[in-house]
């Protein structure tokens, strides 16, 4: 048999079992009601942010102060209901619901993408190389794990001021801890194992080694950690945003809508409880989804 035959082979063999892989995971999903929930949650919010100039029924930042504190269901004097009611300004809920879903998703998803690359690298090079390197990542992390959150928040965007851009940045840099401390955990155990010695004794360089061969086996761990930190950076944005610090009006955000609805609880309960639902939802989504991508990746729950 030709040397193209067997590798013709193999690409087929390689292709079936990713098939069979694949149709294993998609069978679990549909067996695993509370994921298959959190797929439905999380695909509804990212299809309705993604259209929302399309789906929100007006502009929302569009203020009409005679429309003010309408209660779900009210009909405007055009003749369209409004579904969730409006805000102390007038200005239409379900579309500054739809429109702040954007601002969420963005933001939890960069910043997940920021914390992790970061996290990640710092770990691949903290378990390779040991000793001071080592070392010092060690240090860099305890100091972050020791440092508020909050402090450190009111200190950068004092500096560089309340922006979607440094929302991101902030929440990247206060959240790589806990990539950087799993990864190097794996690559402690990983270095020493036959296939990176087989590497190392063929000649391979450091790089090679950490980028073909350490990387590919930490990103099961780095996948479930990144999936369930999405949801906390929907938090910790949402609450920023209640503290005056997030993305600033007009811009709506979920957090600045439940802080403008703290003062009408008692007269217009919709204007904070509809915001914080959304996120209730979106957390919950993600949480179910990430739990059972936990338990498929990580081949210990399986035992």
């Amino acid at each position: 048999m030709s040397d193209g035959s067997i590798a013709l082979d193999m690409s087929s063999a390689g292709t079936h079992e990713s098939r069979q892989d694949l149709r294993r995971v998609l069978k679990e999903l549909v067996r695993n009601k509370a994921a298959l929930l959190g797929l439905v949650i999380l695909v509804a919010i990212t299809a309705a942010a993604i259209t929302a100039p399309v789906l929100a029924p007006v502009d929302p930042t569009a203020q009409e102060v005679t429309h003010r504190l309408k209660a779900p269901g009210w009909t405007t004097p055009d003749g369209r209901v409004s579904l969730l009611g409006t805000d102390h300004l007038g200005r239409d809920i379900l579309s500054r619901l739809i429109f702040g879903a954007r601002i969420s998703l963005i933001i939890g998803v960069s910043a997940v993408a920021l914390a992790g690359t970061l996290g990640t690298l710092l770990g691949l090079v903290a378990g390779y190389q040991g000793g001071r390197v080592d070392d010092f990542v060690m240090r860099l992390t305890d100091t972050m794990l020791a440092m508020p959150f909050i402090l450190l928040a009111l200190a950068v965007i004092a500096v560089l001021g309340p922006s979607l851009r440094n929302i991101i940045f902030v929440l990247g840099i206060t959240s790589w801890v806990s990539y950087a401390r799993v990864v190097r955990a794996e690559v402690l155990t990983l270095r020493t194992r036959e296939f990176v010695l087989a590497a190392q004794a063929l000649g391979g360089g450091g790089r090679r080694i950490v980028f073909r061969h350490l990387l590919p086996n930490v990103l099961t761990p780095v996948i479930v950690i990144a999936t369930l930190e999405v949801a906390r950076m929907i938090i910790l944005e949402s609450a920023l945003s209640f503290l005056g610090l997030g993305v600033q009006p007009p811009t709506p955000t979920w957090g600045g809508m439940l802080a403008d609805g703290r003062a009408y609880l008692s007269t217009a309960w919709w204007q904070a409880t509809f915001p914080g639902l959304s996120i209730m939802l979106t957390v919950l989504g993600i949480n179910l989804l990430g739990d059972w991508l936990r338990d498929v990746l990580d081949p210990r729950l399986q035992l």
